[in-house]
């Protein structure tokens, strides 16, 4: 990430930080809060790197030099990185010894010094009120950015004595872009964001080989929707039903359906920046050409009734049964 991605993602955050930092007047103590993956310690690394940048222009951080480099590897002496070890629940007392420690010495290369706390609700109680003195009376230069996802469970004196940036979820657009840059494959990130604006959520998703079959299984779908030579029902009791087999999978199985004829009715409208099966591109021109606007607005209806017959509690294989003959009423 960096501070135009910033912008285009959490224009309020990156506004606040933005003047506070051209005015020289960032606070001493930041509470970065919000859902997971939506830019948070991203955020702290680059104000971090903005404080000890060698070239800095403006309030942006080059991202190149020796300053940059060391924070981003987590070897600067000024900037200290606190977080659970891997599986902990609590962030341990050694760690917070440590922490207070360092929050007495000033910097050691400059007049600044960054301390970064991520997963900051896993401070214990006792932690979080040793902690008090050192947010409340800062040595000059000091800078303190706690980072969490769980406000909650953070004491309010703690809250109250941090200047609180409050990250939003990210658009499905966003979200995808993010998943691909962390390693997961571009259909199932765009398909993952579709499905949901969690983070966490949406990796878990990707990381699942039931999805990757998910993806294919519903492609398979459409095109025998679209084609009156194969039968539909053979292909739902041997393939599709197995497969989603439950209520949580099943709706899965319709909302990876709505998806597609949403992308059908974007590009019908010329809508195109930004379908969720763009891979798959000339596979979904194919099958607009051989539909109109109404039909595929009735196909979308039509799932999404289905959707709410599952969730009342009707059998999924009775959902799928008149779903695919309604469908192909529409098609005929």
């Amino acid at each position: 990430m960096d501070w135009q991605q910033l912008k285009d993602q959490q224009k309020t955050v990156e506004k606040v930080l933005r003047h506070a930092a051209l005015r020289h007047e960032l606070a001493h103590a930041y509470l970065f809060e919000g859902p997971r993956g939506t830019g948070k310690r991203d955020t702290a690394l680059m104000l971090a790197q903005m404080l000890f940048c060698e070239a800095a222009e403006a309030f942006r951080p080059c991202g190149e030099c020796r300053n940059c480099r060391r924070i981003a590897s987590g070897n600067h002496p000024d900037v200290v990185w606190i977080r659970p070890e891997e599986n902990a629940q609590t962030i341990k007392k050694e760690q917070v010894a440590f922490l207070l420690r360092e929050f007495a010495y000033h910097g050691v290369e400059s007049a600044h010094k960054v301390f970064i706390l991520e997963e900051a609700e896993k401070l214990t109680v006792q932690a979080e009120n040793s902690l008090l003195k050192f947010i409340e009376e800062p040595n000059p230069g000091t800078l303190a950015i706690l980072v969490t996802s769980q406000i909650h469970q953070l004491l309010d004196t703690i809250v109250s004595r941090c200047q609180v940036l409050t990250f939003v979820p990210l658009s499905d657009k966003d979200l995808a872009e993010r998943l691909v840059v962390d390693g997961q494959p571009r259909q199932l990130a765009s398909l993952a964001a579709g499905l949901t604006h969690n983070y966490q959520s949406a990796v878990d998703l990707c990381h699942e080989q039931w999805f990757a079959d998910a993806h294919s299984l519903v492609l398979q779908l459409t095109q025998r929707l679209q084609s009156s030579s194969e039968p539909i029902l053979p292909f739902i009791y041997d393939k599709f039903y197995p497969l989603f087999n439950d209520m949580p999978r099943m709706t899965t199985g319709l909302d990876l359906l709505l998806l597609w004829y949403r992308d059908l009715l974007n590009l019908q409208l010329n809508r195109s920046e930004n379908l969720f099966y763009a891979p798959v591109r000339e596979t979904l021109e194919r099958q607009m050409m051989a539909l109109t606007t109404d039909q595929i607005v009735q196909f979308i209806e039509m799932i999404l009734e289905a959707r709410k017959q599952l969730n009342a509690h009707v059998n999924g294989l009775s959902v799928m049964e008149r779903l695919m003959a309604q469908l192909g009423g529409i098609r005929s």
